[in-house]
């Protein structure tokens, strides 16, 4: 093999808690794009985190003969980055370079480029940074849906959840919620508090606020909640002049609410992407 041709293999993932998307390229050609479940490294383990590689990605042998692997993902800081890189070293020994950061890292290259701005992540879970000479020099903690979160996928499902059971919300509303998901609070209480993944389970109730969004009530929610995540987090950076991108499927599902709620703060909302690897 001539190595003056040879153009190795690089594997990219953006990895959230409840899915993560693979591209596999070849320079700038792409060979393959694949999604599988979510891994967050302080959620599950390693080995957990190699089972779903082998059996979901490996699957398919074009994943097979990487070089290069970035993986950007919730939950990779700190242990959380020692863990994901000892798995993706197992799962691939001959790759050469391995590098793991966080999925905010990877969002703020996607949204700003080389500009200066505001990332933040809108998905099953919520996050934000301040991007600057293109680095993150600051992130106020999103602290998980039970602490934080605000306007996550997560947050507005347990939402919509505690509101439905405690008949908050308009009788039509509560009841084409029990029409759609025929759902008992004894059933709800089980998969919130003694099941894995509670916060899949909540995000799971996005599309129910989606297609009843232009009821006042529901409204009000999606209002409230984004003006929350705007208040809370991103007035803490202190910069109005810069632009706030989002990457999510929550921000890409409710843009014009987000916009609409960023005004009440002066602030200007500019790119929204569903996931960061949309961007080629």
């Amino acid at each position: 093999m001539n190595s003056s041709s040879y153009t190795p293999l690089l594997l990219t993932a953006d990895s959230g808690s409840t899915k993560t998307d693979w591209l596999l390229q070849s320079g700038n050609v792409v060979i393959a794009r694949c999604t599988t479940q979510g891994m967050n490294p302080f959620m599950i383990g390693q080995t957990e985190i190699e089972t779903i590689l082998r059996h979901e990605l490996l699957t398919d042998e074009r994943f097979e003969g990487v070089s290069h692997i970035c993986f950007y993902g919730a939950g990779c800081r700190g242990k959380g980055c020692e863990t994901m890189e000892r798995a993706l070293r197992s799962v691939w020994p001959q790759a050469e370079r391995i590098t793991v950061g966080s999925d905010l890292l990877g969002a703020a290259r996607a949204l700003c480029g080389t500009d200066d701005g505001i990332a933040c992540i809108l998905g099953t879970g919520s996050n934000s940074g301040l991007y600057v000479g293109g680095k993150l020099v600051a992130n106020v903690s999103p602290l998980g849906y039970i602490l934080g979160d605000e306007g996550s996928g997560a947050v507005l499902g347990r939402r919509l959840l505690g509101d439905v059971l405690k008949r908050q919300l308009p009788q039509d509303v509560c009841l084409a919620f029990e029409k759609r998901y025929g759902l008992s609070a004894d059933a709800i209480i089980q998969r919130v508090y003694r099941e894995p993944m509670a916060n899949r389970f909540l995000a799971s109730f996005a599309p129910f606020l989606a297609a009843h969004r232009e009821h006042p009530a529901i409204q009000a929610l999606l209002a409230d909640e984004f003006a929350r995540f705007f208040e809370r987090n991103i007035l803490q950076y202190e910069r109005p002049d810069l632009p706030v991108h989002f990457v999510g499927s929550i921000a890409y599902v409710f843009a014009d609410e987000l916009r609409k709620a960023a005004l009440r703060f002066g602030l200007t909302v500019g790119r929204i992407l569903k996931a960061p690897l949309d961007v080629e």
